[in-house]
């Protein structure tokens, strides 16, 4: 779950120039040649940044921007184009479709480095944790915020995994803290006095000890000018108050890089185990199929030969829910692998008629499904 950047160019040498900018930093290369190739490689590897270049065949990185803009799942995901000096104005106009930065060509290494860390945070290799942390490692969430309602709603809404979170109310006390104590991420009210967010960020920034530490932002959803210069500075992310908390718990995962293969996947004697949550968010959905052929193949490797689908919690038996038991059908006939579901009533009839067609065998618990014949 480490950082990706997809550089989208025609050009294979402008290609090669981003990947030896970035070789020295803990991110993932995925590239395209056109903006067909961009938006197929966007869908499927979801990357955390995009290099796009504005003038391209077959499809060209305007096309390919307002693409990636009407559509729900990738919208979020933030460009810096990159342009030829004559179409710098250009740029300009193609900013109002939502661009984050951009380059002109010819560009230094160290300038793409700057511009991209504005977005990301990007990290040498040295400093990639040796061990990545697991949804059962705790984790520690600093929040800076002078109103201690916001830090004790932040405190309980974040109740998957092992969250501590500790809240102090100022600029000075921020720093007091993380001068003995390291976060694994910080967030930040934008509303502190004199522009207190700000320099707090800069001052942490400044600090090798918080230098890579991931910083989002806290505002109401109106305060659309400090979430603006929020980007601008490079805060990781932006959290809007009211606080949707699985779009924050998500935007925690991914930012401190947190395995949270834990929550769908375990072992459990010889089956292994895969677990669906009830409501099958995009996010979630995402998630899950992140990690199912890595959980799918270590099965295997441990000499398991059967996987239950555990689905007694779902609600309802939609097209993402569906599109996932038949991604994980697949695996498991490639893999040799036996695989049955056990689901609930509603999810039981939901399923009757794939079933029949897909050779599903259906339960009405896992217990049932562990002592009954899976198919493979």
């Amino acid at each position: 779950m480490g950082l990706k950047i997809l550089t989208v160019d025609d050009s294979k040498a402008v290609r090669m120039i981003v990947k030896k900018a970035f070789k020295t930093y803990d991110v993932e290369i995925v590239e395209g040649s056109n903006g067909v190739e961009g938006l197929a490689a966007a869908a499927k590897e979801k990357p955390d940044l995009i290099l796009l270049d504005v003038t391209m065949p077959v499809m060209d990185g305007v096309e390919m921007l307002t693409k990636l803009k009407s559509d729900p799942d990738l919208k979020g995901i933030p460009v810096v184009m990159l342009t030829a000096e004559a179409g710098r104005e250009n740029v300009m106009k193609i900013a109002k479709i939502g661009i984050r930065d951009y380059v002109v060509k010819p560009f230094k290494e160290e300038a793409l480095i700057e511009k991209a860390g504005r977005v990301i945070d990007l990290r040498p290799k040295e400093e990639k944790q040796s061990k990545q942390k697991s949804i059962n490692d705790a984790c520690y969430i600093l929040v800076v915020d002078d109103k201690p309602a916001i830090i004790d709603q932040i405190s309980n809404g974040l109740d998957g995994a092992n969250w501590n979170v500790s809240g102090v109310a100022s600029t000075g006390e921020a720093i007091d803290h993380c001068q003995n104590n390291k976060p694994d991420t910080i967030m930040i009210s934008l509303t502190l006095p004199d522009e207190g967010a700000f320099t707090l960020f800069r001052i942490l920034r400044s600090n090798m000890k918080t230098k890579y530490i991931p910083i989002f932002g806290l505002a109401v959803k109106s305060e659309t000018h400090l979430q603006q210069q929020a980007t601008q500075n490079g805060f990781s992310a932006i959290i809007t108050k009211p606080i949707d908390f699985e779009d924050l718990d998500n935007k925690l995962c991914k930012a401190i890089n947190l395995d949270t293969s834990g929550k769908y996947f375990k072992q459990d004697g010889s089956f292994f185990i895969i677990k669906l949550p009830e409501n099958l968010s995009a996010n979630v959905q995402n998630e899950i199929t992140l990690y199912l052929k890595a959980q799918i193949s270590s099965a295997v490797d441990a000499g398991l030969n059967k996987v239950i689908i555990d689905g007694t919690k779902m609600s309802k038996l939609d097209t993402a829910a569906l599109k996932l038991l038949i991604q994980a059908q697949d695996l498991c006939n490639d893999l040799g692998l036996g695989i049955t579901i056990a689901g609930n009533e509603k999810l039981i009839e939901d399923c009757k008629g794939y079933a029949e067609s897909k050779d599903w065998g259906i339960f009405n618990s896992v217990e049932e499904a562990k002592s009954a014949p899976v198919s493979a």
